[in-house]
């Protein structure tokens, strides 16, 4: 991966030694961050004691001899590195994230220079394309053959309409079945560009649904709950947060309990085991639960039909169940093994 880099470099130094003066040189490493942190047109301005719109011409005018001077080969360093980036967007799926790119290209977790620098070369390379980010895009890289940013950008959209109207996230698999692409690595690459989708365990949704994008420790007990389609341990629960893919998961024991108790979408069954309400389970005592089994049967039950209904939606021992049956203000023996409410 040092050769990478090595490419890399040759073309930012080779691309800037075509710049003659100094003052473009300046505009062009802060506008891009080659050597520290992106600055704005304003920031430049004030620096270089002229006004925002003509760093902004300066900016064009600059990059626009550079795309011709890459055309006729005028930057021998930018083929390699052309060639270098193409290779690697091929196998990501033609279009990446600009910082999965980067990593990509340098074999590990890139600086933000080694970033901007990337983006710089494919600003003006003739085989590469960008998308500039703003609050829908993250700032990507794709290859020119397949379509221009305004192109790219119209995929991201049509793969978050198809989320939004499926109202839930969606395997690849899923959205592959709707979309017209080769393969659904190029709709995994495509939608990552996107700031308005997110993913977790394999699916895709919106960013604003906890199932893909927990934020807090609650919605992060209701994913790995659905997950597990099945009630779980609040220790059970601590575990599989700390091994999951989130990224904020050190969590206690005791957080994880406190936030069990305080949210109504989930369900104590049981001793410290939870279950989500939209499961069926509902809050109360076991006493609370015979209550409502006996209110929604229109004939005294059984004491055998009454056990195996709140084993259903509470895990609990039966002598618990029969010890709760004897509560002779709320439930009535009507015969030898009949009961209904009193």
């Amino acid at each position: 991966m040092e050769q990478n880099a090595e490419i890399l470099k040759n073309a930012i130094a080779g691309s800037l030694n075509i710049i003659e003066q100094d003052r473009e040189k300046e505009i062009v490493s802060r506008r891009f961050g080659l050597n520290g942190p992106k600055e704005t047109l304003e920031q430049i301005g004030e620096m270089l004691s002229i006004t925002r719109e003509r760093v902004r011409q300066l900016e064009k005018a600059i990059l626009i001899r550079l795309q011709i001077s890459a055309e006729d080969n005028q930057i021998p360093e930018i083929a390699p590195a052309e060639k270098l980036l193409i290779r690697n967007l091929t196998e990501m799926g033609r279009v990446a994230r600009l910082a999965d790119l980067a990593d990509k290209v340098y074999g590990r977790t890139t600086v933000p220079t080694e970033r901007t620098g990337i983006y710089f070369i494919a600003t003006f390379s003739k085989g590469l394309t960008v998308v500039e980010e703003n609050d829908r895009y993250h700032a990507a890289v794709g290859i020119s053959d397949y379509g221009d940013s305004r192109k790219i950008r119209e995929r991201v959209d049509e793969i978050v309409k198809v989320i939004k109207d499926n109202k839930k996230p969606m395997t690849l698999d899923e959205l592959d079945s709707k979309l017209n692409y080769e393969h659904p690595d190029h709709i995994k690459a495509v939608a990552s560009i996107s700031k308005l989708l997110a993913t977790l365990n394999g699916v895709w949704g919106l960013a604003k649904w906890p199932s893909v994008n927990p934020k807090n420790i609650r919605d992060k007990i209701f994913v790995i709950l659905e997950a597990h389609k099945e009630p779980m341990h609040f220790s059970e629960i601590a575990r599989e947060i700390k091994e999951s893919n989130f990224k904020r998961k050190n969590v206690t024991v005791q957080a994880i309990h406190n936030e069990l108790i305080k949210d109504s979408r989930f369900v104590l069954i049981g001793r410290g085991i939870y279950a989500l309400s939209s499961w069926g389970y509902k809050k109360g005592t076991i006493s609370d639960i015979i209550k409502q089994i006996l209110e929604k049967s229109e004939a005294p039950l059984t004491r055998e039909e009454i056990v195996k209904q709140v084993l259903k939606v509470r895990k609990v021992k039966e002598t618990t169940i029969l010890l709760n049956l004897q509560n002779k203000k709320l439930f009535k023996k009507v015969d030898k093994n009949l009961y209904t409410l009193a």
